[in-house]
């Protein structure tokens, strides 16, 4: 009774932390959708801690702590490898931005440069 009681507490913290990241913008709906599926998985077990033995069983594996612990680290190393990715191509992009940005910003100082010559130019010329 235990391990419902405290699974199902900790499934509804984190129902909760997941939707006030997402009402303050702070989480990404893909990612949110992504926990609200963890959430999805942890109840069921949660209810019914039985029936995970029965299928560690059939699939050969001791117990169903040990198909949770390695289905855990397995999901663990899914995130990971997706948040590498994401890291690396958010890296690229901010090279390109900057490169872009390094671009703009000589162009603009070149045409000030221009408009500043054109501009004594004229001044030089209405003097004469």
């Amino acid at each position: 009774m235990g391990l419902v009681v405290t699974s199902g507490v900790t499934a509804f913290i984190l129902l909760v932390v997941i939707l006030e990241l997402l009402r303050r913008r702070q989480l990404r709906e893909k990612y949110a959708m992504l926990w609200l599926a963890v959430i999805a998985v942890i109840l069921p077990i949660a209810i019914f801690p039985r029936a995970l033995d029965g299928v560690a069983t059939k699939l050969g594996i001791a117990s169903g702590a040990s198909l949770i612990l390695f289905l855990g680290v397995v999901f663990l190393l899914v995130v990971a490898i997706h948040l590498s990715w994401e890291v690396s191509r958010l890296e690229e992009e901010t090279r390109t931005l900057a490169e872009d940005a390094a671009l703009l910003r000589t162009e603009l100082r070149e045409s000030l440069a221009e408009l500043r010559r054109a501009r004594d130019e004229s001044m030089e010329a209405h003097h004469d």
